[in-house]
């Protein structure tokens, strides 16, 4: 489909994407505002409305990031997951996907296999938001099942397409769920929440190579059975 538009919904599934790279540029909290109360608009079964979010900057910011990197110095045994973020057993053609992209990145960055200490450098990057400005960390009552985690899904992407129009980036991150009790522990979440995933939202290096490599997608006939067209 041309996206004519550049301000269409199109536009913005075209531009959307990861970013690993983000300048230090403040982000305004009343815009922020405007976003989530847009997003408040994403469906959800019988209007539950799962969603729950604490958006962070500046200092309690900092303060998870010190928190889980000391978790991260522990190597597994700091490992505390809300969850199985990749299925056990993971079997082709999702195998594969996750493989490519992970290899693409490392491409883009110029870091070979072989640089085990570059590419854990870079790993532990995603523990610093990429050097974004605000982190959202998404979370909901334990009680909720399935169908309420696809409703945070729906938010979520409501908000990032919100946040590429008002001009800004993010990167989903679920990786913070690996470190889930620090998370919460730190931003006086009870144990009756659960951590789902965090999202990283400034402005885009736009010169960063990590943010210009080329990220595929498969075709609809892989994904798509078309009956009684």
């Amino acid at each position: 489909m041309p996206v004519t538009d550049p301000h269409s919904v199109t536009a913005a599934l075209h531009q959307r994407r990861s970013i690993r790279k983000f300048t230090g540029q403040p982000v305004d909290q009343a815009l922020l505002r405007d976003i989530f109360a847009a997003a408040q608009r994403a469906p959800s079964g019988g209007n539950l409305q799962p969603w729950q979010a604490t958006v962070l900057t500046g200092a309690p910011w900092a303060a998870v990031k010190d928190a889980v990197a000391a978790r991260l110095a522990m190597g597994r045994e700091g490992y505390q997951p809300e969850y199985d973020i990749y299925p056990k057993g993971l079997t082709d053609p999702w195998e594969t996907r996750r493989f490519g992209v992970g290899e693409g990145l490392y491409a883009a960055l110029g870091i070979p296999r072989e640089d085990k200490a570059g590419r854990l450098a870079q790993f532990v990057e995603n523990y610093r938001g990429f050097g974004a400005p605000v982190m959202l960390f998404l979370h909901c009552s334990r009680i909720m099942g399935p169908p309420q985690w696809s409703d945070m899904g729906m938010w979520l992407q409501s908000v990032m397409l919100l946040l590429v129009e008002a001009g800004l980036a993010s990167c989903p991150q679920e990786c913070w769920a690996m470190y889930g009790k620090t998370v919460r522990e730190t931003l006086a979440l009870g144990d009756d929440q659960i951590l789902f995933t965090g999202l990283a939202i400034g402005y885009a290096d736009e010169d960063a190579a990590v943010n210009q490599w080329p990220v595929p997608r498969v075709g609809l006939d892989e994904v798509i059975d078309w009956q009684g067209f």
